[in-house]
């Protein structure tokens, strides 16, 4: 058996920490056995900070206040001890630079059907369209903001009259589902 070592960054509530975690950390798959190393948070009042120690998962705050360079550098820093296979973005508000992408492999969630809808207002801007569908999408994170190469995704019918709350729930629950799949097919189909 070998274990692969995940480390997962998020700056908010931490649902898909948590999920995640719950579905995948100390399981195995494939001859795989799976380990949640390190969580960090970009944000000291994230409340997935507390998701984190209800789990008990180690979580490092590393302040979004930090330069760029700096917050890079701090991030290397933190993530070297553990031996990372894979860096896991979950509601990661934080730009990452070239020096970390290219150190680490990384994959993002994005709430629409990429590459429509990229940054932080995709659920906002997908629920406003005149599409009749709606979607997630997972990605290696790449320089440019996401565009990297697509793992999976899935997609939901949109309800007319629905209301952005409920719309907005919906993509969640589709995150639930598809997150710890991508993650797998990463760590066992890619064999990294």
């Amino acid at each position: 058996m070998v274990a692969k070592n995940i480390a997962i960054l998020f700056s908010g509530n931490g649902s898909n920490l948590e999920n995640l975690y719950l579905k995948l950390h100390n399981k195995i798959f494939n001859d795989v056995k799976i380990e949640f190393k390190i969580a960090i948070s970009s944000r000291k009042d994230a409340y997935g900070i507390t998701r984190c120690n209800n789990l008990g998962l180690k979580c490092e705050i590393l302040s979004s206040k930090e330069n760029k360079e700096n917050y890079d550098l701090k991030l290397l820093d933190i993530l070297k001890p553990y031996s990372i296979d894979l860096v896991v973005l979950a509601g990661f508000m934080r730009i990452l630079g070239d020096e970390v992408i290219n150190a680490y492999k990384i994959i993002n969630i994005h709430p629409s059907i990429l590459p429509l809808f990229k940054g932080a207002n995709a659920i906002v801007e997908s629920y406003q369209s005149d599409m009749k569908v709606a979607g997630v999408s997972v990605h290696y994170v790449s320089s440019e903001l996401d565009s990297g190469e697509l793992i999976d995704q899935d997609t939901l019918k949109k309800i007319d009259n629905e209301d952005l709350k409920s719309f907005e729930n919906r993509i969640h629950n589709l995150e639930y589902e598809i997150y710890p799949k991508a993650v797998l097919k990463v760590l066992l189909e890619c064999k990294i």
